[in-house]
């Protein structure tokens, strides 16, 4: 933590010890507003920690360099290797015939999140979602939620707090690739695509009420309540011109034979959906195996390679066979077995902490069960970054003080950082499926 964040906690913290009027505000209203303003994920309150994360502004450029250099060093991959890219990450028939569809606009994932974890020495990205990345209209709603606070009105008395434009520039990308692939309307009707059934359909209504907020027609549908006639795409009649999808691509096969409206509007091109399907293979985790590949590395700039080897574990497909690791040769599966307590393994493409074998939190004989499941699926294996916990307050009967993981998350819009998902959570895995919470993040300065 720098020292600009470090005074201002210790400030915010001040001031829940020991202002009584303010603690006890928190104490019986903090949680009835987060349900009043619909704050919640599966039913239960999104967050229960009334302190947000602060960001210094030396550390939100250190931050945005360095994803861009990731971000870039995605794309190059992508564009370099073509089809090799495809087999390297492991997509499967189905996803090539969808990732096969031109959108009609040039970039892959034209709204991105990179996960990353705090560590005492730097921030650590572990994946990318490029598919669909949630938790933008959660921050921005969060935001405005607590700069609401009797107590944040008395912290910004010393600090000033800048909150993110992440909604605005989610919806002008929707606009660019709209306008990109040739869309003419002035004012595109924009629908918000996912299963009805799905947690987060709080945070589509929040987007819609935003869309709509600034002249856009908008609607949440279920995609397989759509119809598909005369070149037009619509949802109970109302025409549709931009989708932004929020379903999986694993999600949108498993339901396929129910969304053939939707997918032949995709191939005609008679929406502009984003992300798109092309997005698929830079949202696979061996898309780490590539980055961190000895090989691969004359690919990359000098900026790239350093922004790669300080920020992104070495990351591997696991399998059978030898590989390289930091420009050794190892047997790949007797060397998972051998160092147990500094590796994870992971699906290649899941989410919410699926299937994630952590080896530090498991014996020997769970480890080797481990492994053989990996060998039989589609795995990578990375290496364990240190966690590094900060003090949070939360809610619960009373008010406490616990030491939490910090899951930071920029949000990319075309190539650059604006804005942050923060996820706190009391184990390795900080995400909001597997029981984490989320809080927002502000850009701080001292008065």
């Amino acid at each position: 933590m720098d020292p600009i964040t470090d005074q201002a906690v210790q400030e915010y913290h001040r001031l829940l010890r020991h202002e009584k009027a303010l603690s006890q505000e928190i104490e019986e209203r903090f949680l009835d507003r987060m349900r009043e303003a619909k704050m919640t994920f599966g039913g239960r309150v999104l967050c229960p920690f009334p302190r947000p994360h602060f960001v210094s502004p030396a550390i939100y450029e250190e931050i945005r360099g360095v994803c861009r250099g990731i971000f870039r060093a995605i794309e190059k991959v992508e564009s370099r290797l073509g089809r090799d890219l495809w087999d390297r990450v492991d997509l499967t028939p189905e996803e090539r015939e969808l990732v096969a569809i031109d959108p009609g606009y040039r970039r892959l994932s034209p709204t991105a999140r990179l996960d990353s974890f705090i560590t005492d020495r730097a921030y650590q990205f572990v994946e990318l979602n490029a598919e669909t990345p949630a938790g933008n209209g959660y921050a921005e709603v969060l935001a405005e939620i607590f700069l609401d606070l009797p107590l944040v009105k008395e912290f910004q008395k010393r600090y000033s707090l800048r909150r993110f434009r992440a909604r605005e520039r989610l919806l002008e990308t929707l606009l660019s690739c709209y306008r990109e692939a040739g869309g003419k309307a002035e004012k595109p009707v924009i629908a918000v695509g996912d299963y009805e059934e799905v947690p987060t359909r709080t945070e589509h209504h929040f987007f819609r009420e935003f869309f709509e907020s600034r002249g856009y027609p908008s609607l949440v549908c279920d995609p397989r309540h759509l119809t598909y006639e005369k070149g037009r795409l619509r949802h109970l009649g109302q025409g549709i011109d931009i989708v932004y999808k929020r379903l999986l691509v694993n999600e949108f096969l498993d339901k396929i034979s129910e969304l053939q409206a939707f997918l032949q509007a995709a191939k005609d091109r008679a929406i502009v959906m984003v992300n798109p399907f092309r997005c698929k293979p830079i949202h696979k985790k061996a898309i780490f195996a590539v980055l961190t590949d000895d090989e691969l590395q004359g690919l990359f700039t000098d900026e790239e390679r350093a922004a790669i080897r300080a920020h992104v574990p070495w990351t591997r497909r696991v399998g059978e066979g030898k590989v390289k690791r930091y420009g050794e040769t190892v047997d790949l599966p007797e060397f998972i077995r051998n160092n147990r307590a500094g590796l994870v393994m992971k699906p290649n493409d899941e989410y919410g902490g699926k299937g994630v074998f952590i080896g530090a939190e498991m014996s020997d004989p769970q480890w080797e069960a481990a492994l053989a499941e990996a060998l039989r699926s589609s795995y990578v294996v990375q290496e364990k970054v240190e966690l590094l916990r900060m003090t949070f307050p939360e809610l619960g009967p009373e008010l406490r003080f616990r030491d939490l993981v910090v899951d930071l998350d920029p949000f990319i819009f075309d190539g650059e950082v604006e804005g942050f998902l923060t996820r706190l959570s009391g184990t390795s895995l900080a995400n909001v499926t597997s029981g984490g919470g989320q809080v927002p993040a502000f850009l701080i300065a001292p008065r």
